[in-house]
């Protein structure tokens, strides 16, 4: 039998391993939760992207708890959907937005493989990336406002919660997706190396169903928006993702929050509609 890759030897460790370090490895890496740290490898890191989903599906739970305090106090549903999109920066440190900056900065450059990874590692955040920042914070705030006024009173704010949840938790499923076997890592540190090709579609497809239940609940009137919600926002997740890789050689920590960006954006302006 021939040796296995590390990639593999990751993903058959997975339930050895069990959840409950993928959690927490998934809790320190996309929270600022005070969690005991986990080990950091690439089976503790298959582990972790499995369990992304479920750790926007809580942030998310969190952020929809405090738009309804805030729908209860009758705030202006502009301010509540920026509220909303400000908490989630803050509970994740800004680093899906600083990814999504990241990103756009070194794909907007142009530039061959190299140069575009060096710009994506400068500390600097150039115009492309201050642009990219700004649209997806106007859009996910404005959309959160929309689902807010749209929802009435009564079962209204159980909407909105899941509104919030679903877009949330499918903005980390991209991670999950991305991180799924056959993906290389852009380079051969950070987190994209620990993480890439690590996830079987054993712990993919569970997560995919998870989230697009959760997803029938978030706009009653008609049920199927919510699964065509995350099912048209992961579809350009993925054509990013595939843009990513053919520029930079495979995906970075960088390309993953960007990842999350643009499914959380797309979520939020398909649940808004109509």
């Amino acid at each position: 039998m021939p040796p296995r890759t590390p990639g593999e030897r990751a993903t058959r460790t997975l339930p050895e391993r069990g959840r409950g370090a993928g959690l927490r490895l998934a809790l320190t890496t996309f929270t600022v939760a005070p969690v005991r740290p986990a080990p950091v490898d690439r089976a503790a890191g298959a582990a972790a992207m499995a369990c992304a989903p479920l750790v926007g599906a809580l942030l998310g739970a969190l952020a929809g708890g405090v738009a309804l305090g805030l729908r209860a106090l009758h705030a202006p549903a502009l301010v509540l959907g920026a509220v909303v999109v400000a908490l989630d920066a803050l509970l994740t440190r800004g680093m899906h937005l600083d990814g999504l900056a990241d990103t756009v900065d070194g794909l907007g450059s142009y530039a061959g493989r190299q140069r575009a990874l060096e710009i994506m590692r400068s500390p600097e955040v150039g115009p492309f990336g201050v642009a990219a920042i700004a649209l997806a914070v106007l859009l996910q705030a404005a959309s959160v406002a929309g689902i807010s006024a749209r929802a009435g009173a009564g079962s209204g704010g159980l909407e909105l919660l899941a509104s919030i949840a679903v877009a949330s938790a499918a903005g980390r499923f991209a991670v999950t997706l991305a991180c799924r076997r056959g993906v290389p890592a852009a380079r051969p540190e950070g987190l994209g190396a620990l993480v890439a090709g690590t996830v079987r579609w054993a712990f993919i497809l569970p997560g995919a169903a998870g989230v697009c239940l959760l997803a029938l609940v978030a706009v009653p009137a008609h049920r199927w928006q919510g699964p065509l919600a995350v099912v048209l926002a992961l579809l350009v997740a993925l054509l990013v993702q595939r843009h990513a890789v053919r520029r930079l050689g495979g995906i970075s920590g960088d390309v993953l929050g960007a990842l999350v960006q643009v499914t959380v954006t797309v979520t939020y302006l398909v649940l808004a509609l109509g």
